[in-house]
């Protein structure tokens, strides 16, 4: 399961950086902000993206018992969003003990 999992996050982290890359050749992001509030979706598709990342960064307040690794992640998700979430996901996995079970992601935080 941990290799499955990782493979999962390895495929989301690349095609996001491969997604964002391609949006940002094609129109960088302050430019798309002129026509943004033209389309009612895409302000609500935003707001259901950035209130997933404040979900998932609790899950990494509740992992990360220091207040800097908090702070740095909470930068890092809203900033880059899914990149960053599966770049945390893949670390945590990495670092599992030895034939640990990811399920030790959701019943042990970080010492």
């Amino acid at each position: 399961m941990r290799n499955f999992l990782i493979l999962v996050f390895a495929v989301i982290l690349l095609t996001m950086i491969v997604v964002t890359s391609l949006a940002s050749i094609q129109m960088p992001i302050w430019k798309a902000f002129a026509t943004f509030g033209d389309n009612p979706w895409a302000p609500a598709t935003l707001w259901d993206a950035y209130f997933g990342f404040l979900t998932f960064f609790v899950w990494v307040c509740w992992r990360e018992p220091r207040m800097g690794p908090r702070a740095i992640w909470f930068v890092l998700i809203m900033a880059l969003g899914n990149i960053a979430m599966s770049g945390y996901v893949l670390i945590q996995l990495f670092r599992l003990p030895p034939g640990a079970s990811p399920a030790r992601l959701f019943t042990h935080r970080n010492e």
